[in-house]
């Protein structure tokens, strides 16, 4: 700092999730235990909002109830739906079967190469949580 009053000010977002959407989450996780589920949230962004419209249920091919993996050829067509739905990728999501709805270690580093948000659901707590990484992970509100 230099002496003037200056302020770090992070804009806050918020992410949009019906509880239609939430449901079709939650059941793919019901499917997927006790491995980690995920899922690509399309939508759209406005005013720090993201409004999620679609979600593409994708396969961990990991099939470990402690991280997730998109196949290269899933991770291909991730972008190709967003153009062919003209929609943007506004969040991952991804299921922590038997862990709190925050992010792991691993999650972290992969946030640093795909700065979406990422939405994590807790099969202990059964509730969803939305982060985003900035300087360091923040918590963003979930709306529905």
């Amino acid at each position: 700092m230099d002496g003037r009053n200056c302020e770090c000010r992070i804009t806050l977002q918020k992410i949009i999730i019906s509880k239609f959407q939430k449901k079709i989450l939650t059941d793919h996780t019901s499917k997927e235990e006790p491995n980690e589920s995920c899922a690509i949230l399309y939508g759209t962004s406005h005013n720090n909002e993201h409004i999620v419209k679609k979600i593409w249920l994708t396969e961990n091919i990991d099939s470990s109830p402690i991280e997730f993996t998109l196949s290269p050829e899933q991770t291909m067509e991730m972008y190709q739906k967003e153009k062919e739905m003209n929609l943007d990728i506004v969040g991952i999501f991804h299921s922590h079967p038997n862990g709190e709805a925050y992010p792991s270690n691993t999650d972290k580093k992969f946030m640093k190469n795909n700065p979406y948000t990422w939405v994590i659901y807790s099969g202990i707590n059964k509730n969803f949580k939305a982060f985003q990484l900035e300087l360091d992970i923040i918590e963003i509100p979930i709306q529905d």
